[in-house]
């Protein structure tokens, strides 16, 4: 990672559960999604143990110069966020990195949390569905303290510099009641709420204090799932 020297500045990690993450194979990371940094905390951090990263990308990013270039010549994969799904299929694409050994992160909320206090909100089920039918473990994972050099919809506060940024990768979702049963709306709807409900505890852990009992909704808030909201 061309980023590596920089990020070590910028932030020092500290990791925990790092044996949850398979020393090899396929596997999903799903992870909490607070702030535009994340993708660089969690993918220093799987550097760090040996598992390069492959990310399911917004399909912009891919358009940028340089970076774009990057992006393609390391597998990541790109997403469209919105209109008639011309682009390449992202669940297969991740599916061709898993048959392949990789690791694939998946962010769940599949935009930044709109929850006021940066809480985990309701998931999609992209994350399950690559797990099921390619047959992977599914390991949740979250971070805390990214957010203080990149705020959420704010400017990048580079001092002082070398905050703390602590991750940890959580024991793998047990997917197991619907392994062998059909890949059905209500199998992904159950496994993503077991994988909100495992990520919002791990980031409890983190923060010391309770979750939500429920997931925030954008729906329900009125708040669009795509771009940026008002803080």
């Amino acid at each position: 990672m061309l980023l590596v020297p920089t990020l070590r500045v910028l932030m020092r990690q500290e990791v925990a559960g790092a044996a949850n993450v398979p020393a090899g194979g396929a596997f999903v990371l799903a992870p909490n999604h607070t702030t535009n940094l994340d993708p660089v905390t969690m993918g220093l951090a799987l550097w760090d143990i040996g598992r390069p990263p492959h990310f399911l990308a917004k399909e912009s990013l891919f358009r940028v110069p340089v970076l774009g270039a990057l992006m393609r010549a390391t597998s990541q994969v790109p997403v469209a966020r919105a209109g008639g799904g011309r682009g390449p299929d992202p669940v297969r694409a991740a599916r061709e990195i898993a048959r392949r050994g990789g690791s694939v992160i998946v962010y769940p909320e599949g935009s930044l949390t709109r929850d006021p206090a940066l809480w985990p909100m309701r998931g999609k089920t992209g994350a399950v569905r690559i797990a099921l039918e390619a047959g992977i473990p599914l390991v949740p994972a979250v971070h805390w303290g990214d957010q203080e050099i990149l705020p959420t919809y704010g400017r990048p506060r580079l001092w002082p510099p070398r905050r703390r940024v602590r991750i940890v990768f959580g024991d793998p979702v047990d997917l197991s009641p619907w392994r062998d049963g059909p890949v059905d709306q209500a199998a992904l709807r159950a496994g993503t709420d077991l994988l909100m409900a495992s990520i919002a505890a791990l980031l409890a852990g983190l923060r010391g204090e309770a979750a939500p009992v429920e997931r925030w909704d954008p729906a329900a808030h009125g708040q669009s799932e795509i771009g940026r909201i008002d803080p």
